[in-house]
């Protein structure tokens, strides 16, 4: 069973279990000289002037259920956003990292709004028996879950939030700590994962780390457009995630 650290951000998302997870990774021996460069588009391109988006305006822009028909789409309770705003490093060059990966702003962000969306499985057939319709159920909490958080600032600050996840992609590769309320878990790679082409700049991560002896990888994806960063960290309790492309594309069409 993984730990409380994993087991507390976890939530149930429909009446066949689908699992909805968003959380904050790490672990614990760094190797800074470690280079792990990400996947990027457009990385020159400057943040426009433009004023930043509140909260509420980019609830506006947040993908909802009829965006994703073949998702699962729930927002975060209270009280889970609230543990997640505690999720820490142990190095500060990686807490940008943690946040992204923790529905948290990485720097500071005028507003803020975040979701989840998990894979539907595929439905049993209606005369399905007890036991397909079980194996229905536990095939669905293998669904890639995605934790999706948009974040819009004043100036510039969107291109320096970016900046610093690219550079801790690299000051990081070789692991770190990420711990909350009181539990730690830890990553041992993050590594270049599949390049993304969206907004004006875009990278990705595949962060992979260790829970109870079990091998999780998480993909982590950022998009800038204008002043907004878009987040998406993607995770599946089978312990190896896909890159959550549909989401992706969706959410940034909806940006603009």
């Amino acid at each position: 069973m993984r730990n409380a650290f994993v087991r507390r951000s976890v939530m149930t998302a429909s009446a066949v279990s689908m699992v909805l997870l968003a959380t904050a990774c790490g672990t614990d021996k760094a190797d800074t000289k470690a280079d792990a460069k990400p996947s990027e588009a457009a990385a020159t391109s400057a943040a426009p002037a433009a004023k930043a988006k509140t909260s509420a305006e980019l609830e506006g822009v947040l993908v909802v259920q009829a965006d994703l028909p073949n998702h699962v789409v729930k927002a975060p309770t209270a009280a889970e956003t609230a543990g997640a705003a505690g999720a820490k490093s142990d190095k500060p060059e990686c807490q940008p990292l943690v946040s992204a990966q923790s529905m948290n702003a990485v720097g500071t962000a005028a507003g803020t709004a975040g979701t989840r969306a998990v894979v539907k499985g595929k439905a049993p057939a209606a005369d399905a028996s007890p036991e397909d319709k079980l194996k229905a159920g536990l095939d669905a909490l293998g669904g890639t879950a995605t934790s999706v958080y948009l974040a819009s600032y004043e100036g510039k600050g969107a291109t320096e939030a970016f900046a610093s996840l690219k550079t801790a992609g690299t000051a990081c590769a070789g692991g770190y700590t990420g711990s909350q309320a009181g539990d730690s878990l830890k990553i041992t790679k993050v590594a270049p994962g599949a390049a993304v082409t969206a907004g004006d700049e875009a990278l990705a991560y595949t962060v992979t780390g260790e829970a109870d002896g079990e091998t999780l990888t998480t993909q982590l994806v950022v998009v800038r457009k204008g002043n907004t960063l878009a987040t998406f960290s993607a995770l599946s309790l089978t312990g190896a995630a896909e890159q959550p492309k549909d989401v992706v594309d969706t959410q940034v069409k909806k940006l603009g």
